[in-house]
């Protein structure tokens, strides 16, 4: 995608070659979005690689702008950008929805915790940018606002790995765009219209991939499994599982135990990946439990759940309805029928301008939120945001 791609500092080679940056190799960037795109395969392990490249344009071309950034600085930046998806489990999201309790930004932050140790107190201020306790509050943007590297990236790159060409963005007229004034990121107003194009893209990259219908059975189906798996687990039904997602199934892990036991909790989390909950979903095919049976012979044949998507909510009469038939077909209880006909709500905001937004560097010298500057430009509302309501249920 962007050709060859340089390590810029001997630390940020050093915390790659570690098992917790290695071990994102083996967690898929999209989760369960290969079922519908195929070709969706790529893993956290690029995104992380390429959003640390963007941060390297980035960085060269505020200097070349004038902006003072230290060789330390720099490094952290590429440091901070480099580890802020480390926390991510299984499948991305479905873990922390499912066997762990923890977000990932907080596990994310812990690896680096462990890390700054581990290399001495190196990662001190990458580990401030990422907070955003950093005195230059415009690198923290850099790495997480409504204009960041990781958005830079996973929409180029996801767009090119699913097909879908509507997500590709000009990243590098973006990147050239960037500045800084009064501490803050700023876009010069000579490329409103990239910008334009990066939040359409990114619109049309949420329903198209992100919150494709069937991606999101596929991810419900998964969450189902291991909500399950884990519940089964904890009823001293014994469930075949790698010795480290054996662990997860059997404990209750939320934010207050991973305080208290955090070393050890984070030394298995990192020997968790995708591999253990494919290996472990073949298997319970023939599980004892026959929801968690049914549920995983499902997923492996991608007999995936039928899915309803409307602008208003679903109805309590026609959910009850499917949970009644599927009772009824399957055998199950009508409590256990939450497993297999669910509803949920998804939505699809282009820009937010109540967070910290995107700043235009207009050619007099003020700074302009872009909510305001678009209308001057006769662009679209970019504030807008869609909500769309959905039910899964099995269809056959």
């Amino acid at each position: 995608m962007y050709g060859l791609v340089n390590v810029p500092y001997e630390l940020v080679f050093d915390i790659i070659e570690t098992p917790a940056f290695q071990r994102l190799r083996r967690i898929n960037q999209l989760g369960m979005t290969n079922l519908v795109y195929p070709g969706a395969l790529h893993t956290r392990f690029h995104h992380a690689i390429g959003a640390m490249h963007l941060m390297q344009m980035a960085i060269e071309n505020l200097k070349f702008k004038g902006v003072e950034i230290s060789e330390h600085e720099a490094e952290a930046a590429a440091v901070a950008i480099l580890l802020h998806d480390v926390g991510h489990g299984p499948f991305s999201h479905a873990l922390e929805n499912s066997i762990i309790q923890v977000h990932h930004e907080e596990l994310s932050l812990a690896l680096m915790d462990e890390l700054n140790e581990a290399f001495g107190s190196r990662l001190q201020t990458a580990i401030q940018i990422f907070k955003n306790e950093y005195s230059r509050k415009f690198f923290h943007q850099l790495i997480s606002g409504q204009l960041d590297m990781d958005r830079l990236d996973y929409l180029r790159r996801d767009s090119f790995y699913t097909g879908v060409s509507e997500g590709t963005v000009g990243f590098d007229r973006i990147i050239h765009m960037l500045d800084v004034a009064n501490d803050e990121l700023v876009v010069e107003e000579k490329g409103i219209y990239s910008i334009e194009k990066f939040l359409l893209a990114r619109r049309l990259m949420y329903w198209q991939v992100y919150l494709h219908k069937t991606v999101i059975a596929a991810e419900s189906l998964l969450i189902n499994i291991l909500t399950r798996a884990k519940y089964v687990s904890q009823q001293g039904i014994e469930l075949f599982a790698t010795p480290t997602l054996q662990y997860f199934l059997k404990q209750q892990i939320d934010t207050e135990q991973f305080n208290k036991d955090k070393k050890y909790i984070l030394n298995q989390f990192i020997k968790l990946d995708d591999f253990d909950v494919l290996a472990s979903i073949k298997t319970w095919t023939d599980a004892p439990d026959k929801v968690l049976s049914l549920l995983c012979q499902w997923m492996v044949d991608r007999n995936l759940p039928k899915v309803v998507l409307q602008d208003s909510p679903i109805s309590a009469e026609m959910l009850l309805e499917k949970q009644t038939q599927i009772s009824e077909k399957y055998g199950v209880s009508l409590q256990d029928t939450a497993y297999f006909v669910y509803e949920g709500t998804v939505s699809n905001i282009t820009y937010n301008n109540e967070e910290k937004g995107i700043k235009i560097l207009m050619k007099n010298g003020e700074v302009s939120d872009l909510s305001k500057v678009s209308q001057q430009y006769n662009i679209p509302s970019v504030n807008q945001t869609m909500v769309k309501y959905y039910m899964c249920f099995k269809a056959n």
